[in-house]
């Protein structure tokens, strides 16, 4: 599953967003559950969302095991 985290996991307190990844604490832990259009349609909002709060642009998404894949 690709996943918008760079593991630089620090909420923001002005802007509610994740300093990494540039999402919100319910998109992160609703992101195993959204479809593969969901997660594509945030992933590409979160790089306009983080520079208008002035944050960095995560260099590249990853891609996360799910606990399925690693068993």
């Amino acid at each position: 599953m690709q996943t918008p985290c760079i593991h630089v996991c620090s909420i923001d307190p002005e802007t509610a967003l994740c300093t990494g990844c540039g999402r919100t604490l319910p998109e992160i832990g609703g992101w195993i559950s959204f479809s593969d259009e969901e997660r594509r349609r945030l992933m590409t909002l979160l790089p306009a969302r983080l520079a208008a709060c002035g944050l960095t642009t995560p260099s590249k998404p990853t891609q996360q095991a799910t606990a399925e894949q690693r068993a």
